[in-house]
């Protein structure tokens, strides 16, 4: 029970550090008189990290045995990248901080997937992922709330020093999961094995072709999913229909949502298979682009926005889980993880870029259709070509 709580806590903790690097950090850096050019660069240099860091992370996480070591130090490097933000914005410092988030968020990620393995075993890992990110929805939605707050009655500065403290009892949910309580020893999940035991290289994991296929699948949903409430708010922005009240709604809804929704989805996703949960999941996105397009306005985005939700909810516990089933036999779960992870982040970058570029030539309707076009292409690709990964049950 201790080291489930800390599990949660973990989850909760971590996801509030990391909304303090969203879009705080562009109001900072404005009302500290950086230009649109500077501030895009800094962005785009955390991106550009985080996207080199997929791979090395989940790597350096599978090679130490003992997950509780990463976590810690990518959690002190979250706080020390916050605690940069604090002082003098210039350039260098706000480059570095954006760059040691980048890195430290490859190495957390599956850092905390590694550490539910551990805890609950291969078996129930569907729903314990799914614990995992109602309490990471959680956590967003109280750290914004609690940023904001600080914000707008301290000082803009003040929200890095509040994303620094929440580092404290992140550290301390770590500390609460202890080894002694780990898996099943009848678990054959290679990736509890020490490292010195595995008997396979981590890039046979490449091999697979189901793990090309689903980072396929992966790029195209990000792709259909990344740019569709950007757009949509800029173009209730220039029709002057986007006040604050609007855009935070848009973002509070899907997380309550996702809190609901994703343990039910991993105890069902153990029940019934990956394969129909991860499909419903990527077909919310299609639909909620095509009904943008149709029926424009402020409360229709905020209500449809329950669709995010509903893709955000299987698509955070489906990554893990996938990967935790391709790699049952050769060990590297977090590696498996930083692949997709870099599928992912390459999907979303791509996404703003080609839909902004659509968006300026064809208008919003038009772009809304095509990226549902993408989000029914990365169905029907998980339709045809993506098999069941779930291991069968044993006959009683």
């Amino acid at each position: 029970m201790r080291s489930r709580l800390g599990l949660n806590g973990l989850n909760f903790f971590t996801a509030a550090v990391q909304a303090g690097f969203g879009p705080f950090i562009a109001v900072w850096l404005t009302l500290s008189g950086w230009t649109l050019g500077a501030l895009g660069l800094a962005l785009s240099i955390g991106t550009f990290a985080a996207l080199l860091g997929q791979l090395p992370g989940g790597m350096l996480v599978d090679e130490i045995h003992r997950k509780r070591i990463p976590a810690a130090g990518a959690l002190i490097a979250l706080g020390a990248g916050a605690l940069m933000l604090c002082l003098a914005p210039t350039q260098k410092l706000v480059f570095s901080a954006q760059i040691l988030h980048g890195l430290a968020s490859c190495v957390m990620t599956p850092a905390i997937a590694a550490l539910t393995l551990s805890i609950c075993g291969h078996d129930s890992y569907g729903e314990r992922l799914g614990q995992n990110t109602r309490y990471a929805s959680l956590g967003n939605a109280a750290s914004a709330a609690l940023l904001g707050a600080a914000a707008a009655v301290i000082s803009e500065r003040a929200v890095f020093l509040v994303t620094a403290a929440l580092v404290v009892p992140a550290l301390a949910s770590l500390f609460m999961i202890r080894m002694a309580d780990c898996a099943d020893p009848e678990d054959d999940h290679s990736a509890l094995r020490h490292p010195r035991e595995r008997e396979h290289k981590p890039w046979q994991i490449f091999a697979d072709p189901t793990l090309h296929v689903f980072a396929a699948a992966v790029v195209l949903f990000q792709l259909a999913n990344a740019a569709l409430l950007p757009i949509a708010l800029s173009g209730l922005t220039r029709g002057g229909g986007a006040p604050g009240l609007v855009v935070s709604a848009t973002i509070i809804v899907p997380q309550i949502v996702t809190a609901l929704l994703a343990p039910w989805a991993g105890t069902l996703a153990q029940r019934i298979g990956r394969r129909p949960v991860l499909m419903v999941g990527f077909a919310a996105v299609p639909l909620r682009a095509l009904l943008f397009a149709v029926v424009p306005g402020a409360l229709p985005l905020t209500v449809l926005q329950a669709l995010d939700g509903v893709s955000a909810a299987v698509f955070g516990l489906m990554l893990p889980l996938i990967a935790a089933d391709l790699t049952r036999r050769t060990g590297f779960l977090n590696l498996a993880i930083g692949a997709l992870g870099l599928a992912s982040g390459l999907g979303a970058t791509c996404a703003t870029l080609i839909a902004g570029w659509i968006g300026t030539r064809f208008g919003e309707a038009t772009t809304f259709l095509l990226l549902a076009a993408v989000g029914v292409t990365a169905v029907g690709l998980l339709g045809i070509a993506m098999p069941e990964t779930r291991r069968p049950r044993p006959a009683a």
